[in-house]
């Protein structure tokens, strides 16, 4: 596998005069300079899927699916070159991107088996000679506008099912993150998708993507993952053409551990919900609502935990956590931190900024959070847990919905009966009780109130992508 840092078009590399240079955060170093795309080479991609999916469409969906499932048996083979390409320009771990491997193969199975669900119903016949039904058929092409967080899963659950439907897809990546999913598009021509069914292409200039998809009207649905602000942006660009959207927006996830709560499990999922992938992810844990009865406890095993977190080269499997992603999420970080400080957080673990010039950071723990800091209405993405005690049950669930995302939500409790009470409560898309296992193939995956709309994963994946036409046939006159 050549390792590409030009477009991928019609399936072939597409390179352009004007590059960027994609950096290594862990090391400051370049990475590959990738090609840069113009209007003019976006709007070749729309083109060529537009034409690819007149083909492609009419691909029946159990060779679709096959195709798909060759596809994934490839990118497995090939996951510790994928991930050794995420790890240098995202700075994960590289156990974390290998992982991610699996869980975006997975994805793209899942995919090819809803792909061969009967995509028409018969209804019940109004009358002897007329037949009602309605069929699904595919949107058309799809622009998929996906995060450097997670640059493989995010592209392989969309554009999986997108091209599971039928439709064909036009990527474009974070250009934090653009050579993995090349190399991901390059893997599909291998594997005999046809040229112009997958289509990435990178560009600095992200406003200029929005603009073309925007104002085309053969880009039918956009499915973008990303932060509130670009996603309301989106959405108001896309109303001149009336596009379907899926929105995965930012999350702002509450965590309630309440007073009968396992603590040692609630420490140890804490540890996850908050730190896994250096804490950069939509989903995890905000702000840490904790039952006064146990907040000592609970604070004090999570600040010994954190505390052993080695920030570190995703390379070097001693490492526990990455560097942040790039300067201005460095800042971010840090004026959030400092924010909390100034106004009487404590500084339970962490906050040691032992090289300011470097994107690594110390894994920290801050006590006595109140809701009056920046931390409890703005995402954190970074390894940050903010904790707040409560004595109230309901003013914990309160607090918890306190905020205008609602993507995902924790909580913690022996008395399950309450705890499913609690989870009904709760103002999430996804609810994890006493659990962080929150993604599966089968459990659809989306946000409500401003964490956008939509869903990815669950038995209904396909949908964002189909549009339903309804059929009303006149069989003709019965005979005498």
């Amino acid at each position: 596998m050549d390792h590409l840092t030009a477009a991928w078009i019609d399936g072939v590399a597409v390179s352009s005069s004007a590059t960027f240079d994609v950096l290594n955060p862990a090391t400051g170093e370049v990475v590959a300079p990738a090609a840069d795309a113009d209007r003019a080479t976006i709007d070749q991609a729309i083109d060529v899927a537009s034409r690819a999916f007149e083909e492609w469409r009419s691909v029946p969906a159990v060779d679709r699916a096959e195709q798909i499932r060759q596809w994934a048996d490839l990118l497995d083979a090939k996951a510790e070159e994928l991930a050794a390409i995420a790890t240098a320009e995202s700075g994960k771990l590289f156990r974390e991107a290998r992982g991610e491997v699996g869980a975006g193969t997975a994805a793209l199975r899942w995919a090819a088996d809803m792909a061969v669900k009967p995509q028409r119903t018969d209804l019940p016949a109004p009358s002897e000679t007329r037949q009602h039904f309605t069929a699904s058929q595919p949107v058309g092409v799809v622009a998929c506008i996906t995060p450097w967080n997670f640059p493989i899963a995010a592209v392989l659950v969309k554009v999986g099912a997108a091209i599971a439907a039928g439709c064909t897809v036009v990527v474009k990546p974070s250009e934090e993150t653009p050579f993995v999913a090349l190399a991901i598009a390059q893997l599909s021509a291998e594997a005999g998708l046809p040229p112009g069914v997958v289509n990435v292409v990178p560009t600095s200039t992200p406003a200029e993507f929005g603009n073309a998809i925007a104002e085309s009207k053969t880009v039918r649905a956009v499915s973008f993952t990303g932060s509130t602000r670009v996603g309301k942006l989106l959405y108001e660009q896309c109303a001149g053409t009336m596009k379907r959207l899926s929105l995965e927006l930012g999350g702002n996830a509450p965590f309630i551990v309440f007073a009968d709560a396992d603590i040692d499990r609630a420490v140890d999922d804490a540890v996850n919900a908050r730190f896994y992938n250096n804490g950069q992810i939509c989903v995890g844990a905000n702000r840490f609502f904790i039952h006064e009865d146990v907040y000592d406890e609970f604070s004090q095993g999570l600040a010994a935990r954190v505390r052993e977190l080695q920030p570190g080269d995703g390379t070097d499997e001693r490492s526990d956590v990455g560097p942040l992603i790039n300067r201005r999420a460095k800042d971010h970080f840090t004026s959030l931190l400092n924010n909390a400080v100034d106004a009487g957080a404590e500084v339970l673990a962490g906050c040691i900024d032992k090289d300011p010039e470097s994107l690594f950071v110390q894994p920290t723990v801050l006590g006595n959070v109140n809701p009056e800091m920046d931390v409890y209405t703005k995402e954190i993405f970074g390894p940050m847990a903010c904790l707040y005690s409560f004595g109230d049950s309901d003013d914990a669930v309160a607090l918890a919905n306190d905020t205008d995302a609602g993507l995902a939500a924790y909580a913690y409790s022996e008395d399950h009966a309450f705890l499913a009470d609690v989870g009904a409560q709760l103002e999430a898309g996804v609810v994890g009780l006493n659990t962080t296992q929150i993604f599966a193939s089968d459990l659809p995956f989306g946000g409500t109130k401003e964490s956008g709309f939509g869903r990815e994963h669950g038995e209904d994946c396909l949908d964002e992508f189909l549009e339903t036409k309804s059929f009303s046939v006149e069989m003709g006159r019965k005979s005498e």
